[in-house]
């Protein structure tokens, strides 16, 4: 008998996979919201414009569901180290097997496994760059260069992530890319409106499906068949300083002067 993981893992058409992820949480208690759709759309993207050699069916599912015992909001550092974990022991009672089951998990390096595994590195850099374009509680969304200069300065400082380089070089291709004539609606930044303006998650799914991939894909295809080769061996270069120490640092102080204004914000 087919187990939920035969079932998902053989649809191969991401809308279908979202579809069904998005009944399931109706049926059962796990964490699926337009977050998810937006970081996978990010990883959707990153592996179709990139020569990773990787299965993206395997990459989109995990993306779909790494997430799925995750508590929003929460201030609980434990519920913060565990929630991967505890989703990847109920994404085995689902009936994938151990691996998929280890790359969900290791969508955080809470649970130190090691070595990880390739497609946890993609898991991990959408997760950290997506969740710092959106807004939260206590802070508002980063801008895509500043968000670039945190993951790779902050989050991952001192960390290995394979493909980190390739994923900068990725999001300054994005950048370039306008879907309308002003500049929120560049590529990235059109995607965030579309997220802060639909509140009901099927609407955003539908969105994102239905508008947002056939342009975008669209665009990068005629824009770079030529050159994305190019542009993407010369992010595999690890000697290629992705920001000046000038850059980081005006970043980060600028970071720093955002929460002293929430923090004053808040008082008030």
């Amino acid at each position: 008998m087919d187990t939920f993981a035969d079932y998902i893992l053989n649809e191969k058409d991401l809308a279908a996979k979202v579809e069904i992820v998005y009944y399931l949480s109706k049926k059962e208690n796990i964490f699926f919201d337009k977050s998810v759709i937006f970081k996978t759309e990010l990883a959707r993207l990153f592996l179709k414009y990139n020569k990773i050699d990787l299965d993206e069916n395997i990459v989109l599912t995990a993306c779909l569901l790494c997430n799925c015992k995750k508590v929003e909001n929460t201030k609980d550092f434990n519920e913060i180290k565990s929630f991967a974990k505890k989703g990847a022991n109920y994404l085995e009672t689902l009936g994938f097997e151990k691996r998929f089951c280890k790359i969900c998990e290791e969508l955080n390096r809470y649970s130190g496994s090691n070595p990880r595994e390739r497609e946890s590195d993609i898991l991990e850099l959408v997760e950290q760059f997506g969740g710092m374009l959106l807004d939260r509680p206590e802070r508002l969304g980063f801008s895509p260069d500043d968000a670039v200069v945190l993951l790779i300065y902050r989050n991952l400082k001192n960390k290995y992530n394979r493909y980190v380089e390739t994923f900068s070089k990725f999001i300054d291709m994005l950048e370039e890319i306008e879907m309308g004539q002003f500049v929120e609606n560049k590529a990235l930044m059109t995607l965030r409106k579309m997220y802060n303006e639909t509140d009901e998650l099927s609407n955003f799914i539908k969105k994102v499906v239905n508008q947002y991939e056939p342009q975008i894909d669209s665009i990068i295809s005629k824009k770079y068949k030529q050159v994305k080769d190019e542009m993407f061996e010369e992010a595999t270069n690890n000697n290629r300083p992705l920001f000046t120490e000038e850059t980081t640092k005006r970043i980060i102080g600028d970071i720093d002067k955002r929460k002293q204004v929430i923090a004053k914000q808040e008082i008030l």
